[in-house]
């Protein structure tokens, strides 16, 4: 995710990091170099016969080529937003979670320490920690190389973790054992074991919810045909314009370029929210919120700060 101040006056033409011009720059300096190249020889005569294309065709295909841009993007930002939404929801569902497990299931005495992993209590808000971290490396498709999930559980419970083909769901399995066992040994009556399960649930429905963006693209003809219809219109324009603006062409291609190709781009990062681009979800900030949160419910003195953005990009 780019977090960076918004520009103002002339900085708003020079703005590079956080624009999407890295992404598109190959694509976008070959669309001027053909309108140059267009330019200057007039319309590229073909068996010494000038070709003339008029602006109309461009004018017929560029409207509903924008509109269906637009509204692509707005698909893939509605996309964007759910997911969003969702992580929003894990953060207060982990935050209700250590809060009914710390203050409903009875206990001798209160947690021994933040990483007494052998208390139910603790072990739970942790193990709350894991299953968003878990979630996180499931929708990027990474490994866990960091440890990250690891080093909040105990060594039994990773060693069950590690042969399941969805982590965070058998990590729900464990949290509901460990409440159930709650509930058979008296530590908590049936009515607040139902409303800590409800929280579980929740968090696995997010999950779930998340899973199925993932699992569930964009139909790939609608977004192959507006990148080909894209690409045509562009690397075409410049014989459309010549002959009615002459040098003026490679920058009106340009312009349209730019924003044509931008879009483009920007609703290819957006698509796929879960990812490492600039645009995607920041879901290492916000894993590390979570874990904050819940490290501080169990008074943990020791934990980590904050993710900053690097290069404006919070990732």
């Amino acid at each position: 995710m780019i977090l960076r101040e918004r520009p103002s006056g002339l900085r708003l033409f020079f703005l590079l990091r956080g624009s999407i011009l890295k992404q598109i720059r190959w694509t976008l300096l070959a669309n001027i170099g053909l309108a140059v190249l267009v330019t200057w020889t007039h319309g590229a005569p073909l068996f010494h016969q000038k070709i003339t294309v008029t602006t109309i065709p461009f004018t017929l295909m560029g409207l509903p080529l924008a509109i269906f841009l637009g509204f692509r993007n707005s698909a893939c930002y509605d996309r964007y937003w759910e997911a969003r939404k969702l992580w929003g929801d894990l953060l207060l569902r982990g935050r209700s979670l250590s809060r009914q497990v710390l203050s409903l299931i009875e206990m001798p005495a209160p947690p021994a320490g933040p990483r007494e992993l052998d208390d139910v209590r603790v072990r739970m808000v942790l193990r709350a920690v894991a299953f968003c971290q878990a979630l996180k490396h499931q929708l990027r498709g990474t490994a866990d190389a960091a440890g990250e999930v690891r080093a909040l559980l105990r060594p039994a419970d990773w060693q069950a973790l590690t042969p399941a083909a969805n982590p965070s769901a058998a990590l729900m399995l464990q949290m509901g054992a460990d409440l159930a066992q709650c509930r058979r040994e008296g530590r908590i009556d049936s009515v607040l074991t139902a409303t800590i399960d409800n929280t579980l649930s929740a968090m696995t429905a997010a999950a779930a919810a998340c899973e199925r963006i993932k699992s569930s693209p964009l139909p790939f003809p609608y977004t192959l045909l507006l990148h080909r219809t894209a690409y045509l219109y562009c690397f075409l324009l410049p014989f459309g314009l010549v002959d009615s603006i002459g040098y003026l062409t490679p920058f009106v291609v340009a312009i349209v370029a730019y924003t044509f190709f931008g879009l483009d781009a920007v609703g290819d990062e957006i698509e796929e929210p879960f990812g490492l681009l600039p645009n995607d979800l920041p879901l290492d900030a916000i894993c590390r919120t979570i874990e904050i949160d819940l490290r501080q419910a169990l008074g943990d003195p020791d934990v980590p700060a904050p993710l900053k953005p690097v290069d404006y990009c919070l990732m």
